[in-house]
């Protein structure tokens, strides 16, 4: 009965209209620099209230405070870079 699932899965996956519509590379590019967004979002979230609160009590923290939430922006710049390459 295993054997025969599978096998029938398998004729299923390798049929030419099982996998569905598929995106175009405009779209891709748009999810994947969306999702980069988003990453370098959430992970500013923590990293810039630790700065405040950081500068709030020392101010010769600035240039680190800058730099630490200056760096997950550059997740953006790759990912628009990487579109550019992969030429959209």
């Amino acid at each position: 009965m295993s054997l025969e699932l599978a096998t029938a899965a398998s004729n299923v996956v390798l049929q030419s209209g099982a996998a569905g519509a598929q995106l175009g590379p405009a779209a891709a590019s748009a999810i994947a620099v969306g999702l980069a967004a988003f990453g370098a979002g959430y992970s500013q979230r923590g990293i810039g209230a630790a700065a405040v609160g950081a500068l709030a009590e020392d101010e010769g923290l600035f240039g680190k405070a800058l730099l630490l939430t200056v760096l997950p922006e550059t997740l953006i710049i790759l990912a628009l870079i990487v579109v550019v390459l992969i030429g959209l």
